[in-house]
């Protein structure tokens, strides 16, 4: 295969990998994300997916989150906060106000050159409350 060929094919592969992380609201783990690109094209490997992922998350195209359980993948990629159910693993935007001026004060007293912070919340979601109060009745 010619470079050009090579560097088409990973082109429109990556193309998938990014509108299958557009496809999704709930922070989608690597595993997702590669069953809806194998969905869409069988061919792509899951190291395909996993090297795109990489490579869209260090370009700032999609947001890589950090979260207990499995890495996720936001399509937000405005400073924000994530809130995470310590049951079902679902995680959600939060809604609060991202703090920049912590930023400016870590820089400050640590020397350190800062490009943001993330904040995780865990707790327990709605859904899993329900379930626990149906469980219980």
């Amino acid at each position: 295969m010619n470079e050009s060929a090579k560097l088409q094919r990973d082109t429109r592969q990556r193309r998938i990998v990014y509108d299958a992380v557009m496809r999704h609201w709930d922070h989608p783990c690597a595993d997702t994300i590669y069953m809806d690109v194998h969905a869409r094209d069988s061919k792509i490997s899951k190291a395909t997916v996993y090297r795109n992922l990489k490579v869209l998350s260090e370009n700032r195209e999609i947001l890589h989150v950090k979260v207990p359980g499995a890495d996720r993948y936001d399509r937000t990629l405005k400073n924000h906060y994530h809130v995470i159910c310590t049951r079902c693993g679902a995680v959600a935007d939060a809604p609060v106000a991202y703090l920049a001026e912590n930023d400016a004060r870590t820089a400050e007293e640590t020397g350190f050159l800062i490009s943001r912070h993330q904040t995780v919340f865990e707790g327990i979601c709605p859904d899993c409350r329900n379930k626990r109060e149906q469980d219980t009745k």
